[in-house]
């Protein structure tokens, strides 16, 4: 028991620092103990009976144990991290406070900058512990790198995504139809969006970028040297307030001259920045790169979602040039002082208000895109020439590139009724290179109706690019109408109708068709989804099956001939199954071959002993 008292001087050593304020010492004083205890257990040397001289300070010991493990216990509970002290208060627990405050913040953002676990992240790194990889990989850097699947750059790609769609509207209109831009709001729009482009400059110095094979690259120096080749001259002209700063350049001179000239010049300078305040209209490149790579996170590609985007775009496109030609067509006459040949001076809009001009000039820009009028007047100066063949060029491209978009959705909204309209195309041409009767031109068509119903797919193909447990889900849904139909599969191992389902080929018959000729050799077996069958064996009375019976199965199980001819009385949709198909499930279930084989020697006794018998339920 020597080790005990040293036990109780460490607890007691680490209650009385007054510094230390982890954890781990009392959690270690408290596996100190009890490996104390056990050792103090382990090394009695004298018999269990035999009178100890430590009687009386065993008891002390064991009041003392007793004491520190209620101090641990209350310790523990009322500070389980371990970062406060109970009893003596550290001198620096504020500093230490507001370090781990700013630890805490540093945490959260750094966090902001890497992927997040979301279906995105998760498509694309694979598991949560590609994620989490990935998420090391960007603290390897050591400096801030904004990861293109970060929460914040999702975010901050919202905002940058409204404010581009304010800015492109909202400056033609205020550049054309208002004379004063030295108004807080117009400042205050101006300032706010040049300031937003910026910081979007800087993080895209800062934003890794997607590679090849699902790569992100993260290095600062790549992603540097791939922003200079590629977007960083048209954001950063589009991004600098050159306007601003040229009227600010310009100040000194225009107060220091005289009036007149003063005011001529002020009138150039006005007209000048307002052609260098449409270099912000650059911003559309920015525009169209975060919708392309919107979709590409979200995975847009074929579906009906990507194809009514990429309309929505289309649409929204062409408002937005309507809207640019309609303040163009306004913008040059008044940079021109409205001459008396222009479109506003002839309709008497030279001093109208805003709302009225942007109507007129809409509406004549439109109908100079559409190609549909010239307005009240044709154009007469050479400007307004000029600008409705522009107009007109521009229209034309839109509705072009609109029909051809609109073709493409449409084709890709229904690409298997297009495949099947372009292989039936192929079997007309076919029927009427070889002269094909009429009636069987018929028979062709409506087999192709019933097979295909209007579409075409590749299943086979489809199907085996899936894995195992989705195609067994896939064909067990498409075939659950046989299976609710069919007695045979209602009390039967779910995995043996599982297997022979995916064994399955869908066929199609028309009324009359011999499906089986008797004394010919059984390779299938069939399975009635939905139609009328007639079997008729020889020398007995016919029978008839419907849904949910089977046929063909006694030549798979004797390796014989038919004993039977089955035709189609109406349009029969059934499954069949090969013999080899059909002997490798039995293998699998030898208790379904013993219950197949039982089946079949009742229907060939059936029909032994009578000469005509009604088909038994199940047959």
């Amino acid at each position: 028991m020597t080790s005990l008292p040293r036990s109780v001087d460490d607890q007691r050593g680490v209650s009385e620092t007054p510094a230390l304020k982890t954890e781990p010492p009392k959690h270690r004083s408290w596996s100190n103990l009890r490996f104390s205890k056990w050792r103090g257990g382990s090394q009695r040397t004298s018999p269990p009976g035999t009178p100890s001289p430590k009687t009386e300070k065993r008891g002390d010991v064991t009041k003392t144990l007793l004491s520190l493990v209620k101090t641990h216990n209350d310790d523990y509970t009322a500070d389980p991290d371990g970062l406060l002290d109970t009893n003596v208060e550290s001198e620096g627990g504020d500093d230490n406070i507001q370090e781990d405050q700013s630890t805490y913040f540093q945490r959260q953002f750094g966090a902001m900058l890497q992927p997040g676990v979301n279906k995105f992240s998760l498509r694309m790194f694979g598991s949560h512990k590609g994620v989490a990889a990935e998420q090391a990989r960007v603290k390897s850097f050591g400096v801030w790198i904004i990861h293109p699947y970060s929460d914040f750059r999702f975010y901050w790609d919202i905002v940058m995504l409204l404010l581009m769609m304010s800015n492109l509207v909202i400056l033609p209109w205020g550049i054309t139809f208002f004379e004063d831009q030295n108004t807080a709001p117009w400042i205050t729009f101006n300032v706010l969006s040049d300031t937003l482009f910026l910081m979007d400059l800087v993080f895209n110095f800062r934003t890794g970028i997607p590679g090849e094979d699902s790569h992100i690259i993260l290095d600062p120096k790549e992603i540097r040297i791939h922003y200079l080749r590629t977007w960083f001259l048209v954001d950063f002209v589009s991004s600098i307030p050159v306007d601003y700063i040229f009227l600010i350049v310009d100040l000194e001179s225009r107060y220091e001259s005289s009036d007149v000239y003063r005011t001529a010049r002020a009138l150039r300078i006005v007209r000048f920045t307002k052609i260098l305040s449409l270099l912000r209209l650059l911003r559309l490149s920015r525009l169209i790169r975060y919708i392309h790579q919107w979709e590409e996170i979200f995975h847009m590609t074929y579906d009906l979602a990507s194809a009514v985007v990429r309309i929505v775009n289309l649409i929204g496109m062409m408002l937005l040039l309507c809207h640019w030609d309609g303040c163009l067509t306004f913008m040059v006459p008044m940079l021109q002082d409205f001459p008396p040949d222009c479109w506003v001076y002839k309709n008497n809009m030279v001093n109208a208000t805003w709302h009225i001009q942007y109507s007129y000039a809409l509406f004549m820009a439109m109908s100079h895109m559409l190609c549909i009028g010239y307005g009240a007047h044709p154009p007469e100066g050479m400007t307004d020439v000029w600008l409705t063949m522009i107009s007109m060029v521009v229209g034309a491209t839109c509705y072009a590139m609109f029909l051809g978009h609109a073709t493409n959705l449409v084709q890709s909204l229904d690409a298997s009724h297009r495949q099947y309209q372009e292989k039936y195309k192929q079997v007309e041409q076919y029927m009427s290179f070889h002269k094909l009767p009429a009636d069987v031109r018929q028979r062709i068509h409506d087999y192709y109706e019933q097979r295909f119903q209007g579409k075409m797919f590749d299943e086979d193909s489809i199907l085996g690019e899936l894995s195992d447990p989705l195609k067994e889900e896939i064909v067990s849904y498409n075939c659950r109408g046989l299976v609710a139909n069919m007695p045979l599969f209602a009390n039967t191992d779910p995995h043996f109708v599982t297997v022979i389902l995916t064994k399955l080929r869908f066929e199609v018959f028309q009324p009359g068709d011999l499906i089986i000729r008797e004394g010919t050799l059984g390779r299938k077996m069939y399975f009635i989804q939905h139609g009328s069958v007639t079997v008729i064996p020889r020398g007995t009375k016919a029978i008839t099956l419907n849904d949910g019976a089977y046929f063909g199965e006694i030549c798979l199980l004797t390796q014989g001939r038919r004993t039977a001819t089955v035709k189609a009385d109406t349009y029969c949709r059934l499954y069949s199954l090969s013999v080899d198909s059909f002997n490798e499930v039995l293998e699998e279930h030898p208790l379904m071959r013993r219950a197949f084989e039982s089946v079949a020697v009742d229907r060939l006794g059936r029909v032994s002993r009578r000469p005509s018998f009604q088909a038994a339920p199940g047959e």
